[in-house]
């Protein structure tokens, strides 16, 4: 059994609690990427409910970003005066677009990590901090669980609610795409140059 499969059986027991806890433990996990984003669409495409894999999935993910906010903040002691100094400066940058900013690294791949332990290390307020990262879950969540829902009823319609070999090579299919598009394109570049370059255009 795959670690992916073995989180599919894992939210399958327990349902929706266990979705909570996978995205969880999913954001949680700093060094080793866990895919609970992908177990959600697979949830969505096998026909569970795309609203309550969106809330589950969105405060499960949210919540899991708090750790790196107090790893961040608790961690802060170690680090030299110096160069909290300097950090200080990342809060002068971002601005009034840091609530932009963790909505977009949480609606996207991109590490959101980079961003709250940096902001847990500056005393950023955690509340202002949360409340965009869940927005952004949200949304990544109900497009993941939205989209498997869309495509598991057209696989209906067009090959019946059993399916065939057809559908099974299109649903294979698309998961490659999903996993490709989650997980190998360069978000990080795109934000670069699609977002903060037209910041520095636009100045």
């Amino acid at each position: 059994m795959s670690f992916l499969e073995w989180l599919e059986q894992v939210a399958s027991q327990f349902g929706y609690p266990g979705v909570f806890l996978i995205s969880l433990i999913g954001t949680m996990s700093i060094v080793v990427p866990i895919p609970y984003t992908l177990v959600i669409l697979g949830l969505g495409v096998a026909g569970w409910d795309p609203l309550m894999l969106t809330v589950f999935g969105g405060l499960g993910s949210a919540t899991g970003e708090v750790v790196g906010y107090l790893l961040g903040y608790y961690g802060r002691r170690i680090i030299s005066t110096d160069r909290q100094r300097k950090m200080d400066y990342l809060l002068k940058i971002l601005g009034k677009y840091t609530p932009a900013a963790l909505f977009i690294f949480a609606l996207t791949p991109l590490p959101d990590d980079l961003l709250f332990i940096p902001l847990g290390i500056l005393r950023y307020n955690l509340l202002k901090a949360f409340i965009p990262s869940l927005l952004g879950k949200l949304l990544m969540c109900y497009i993941l669980a939205s989209f498997g829902s869309v495509y598991r009823n057209a696989l209906s319609f067009l090959f019946g609610e059993t399916g065939s070999w057809i559908g099974a090579i299109a649903t294979g299919t698309l998961l490659v795409l999903a996993i490709y598009a989650l997980y190998k394109v360069d978000w990080e570049k795109i934000f670069d140059k699609y977002v903060a370059g037209s910041e520095k255009q636009a100045e």
